[in-house]
């Protein structure tokens, strides 16, 4: 399956474009404000004070929130990923033994329904040894 770029990836796409639509609103009325205020003070609307007030906020905004989600997310998908033992003992090791019971109980009938089901489910394994032997047939 040969899919572009943009619909491999449409999610990281759209989170993206609504990562930089909200970055810019949060500047933008950023600024309004910070105009607001200092005119309300009567000082001077400087870029330098705008630039810091801002940069304070929202890496203290992503401290707080974007970072603790952004690990939760991404560090549970990257620990799955690379095969952690906590994120691989569950269904391929409860399929593993179930199809070892299947071939203990009638190996004809066990070896003909596993091909059934894996067939129903094709492209949705996780388990490099089942991707191993299905390759050899």
């Amino acid at each position: 399956m040969n899919r572009s770029l943009w619909s491999r990836y449409g999610f990281a796409w759209v989170t993206g474009g609504f990562f930089l639509v909200s970055l810019a609103g949060h500047w933008l009325f950023g600024w309004l404000a910070y105009v607001q205020e200092q005119q309300s003070h009567q000082q001077p609307v400087e870029l330098y004070g705008y630039l810091i007030l801002m940069m304070r906020d929202t890496l203290e905004n992503w401290q707080s929130e974007f970072l603790q989600l952004l690990w939760q997310v991404a560090g549970l998908a990257l620990l799955l990923y690379v095969g952690s033992p906590q994120s691989k003992e569950g269904d391929d090791r409860i399929e593993a033994k179930l199809d070892a019971i299947l071939r203990a109980v009638d190996r004809e009938e066990a070896d003909r329904l596993i091909s059934e089901i894996d067939r129903d489910y094709a492209g949705r394994h996780t388990d490099h040894r089942y991707v191993r032997e299905h390759q050899k047939t």
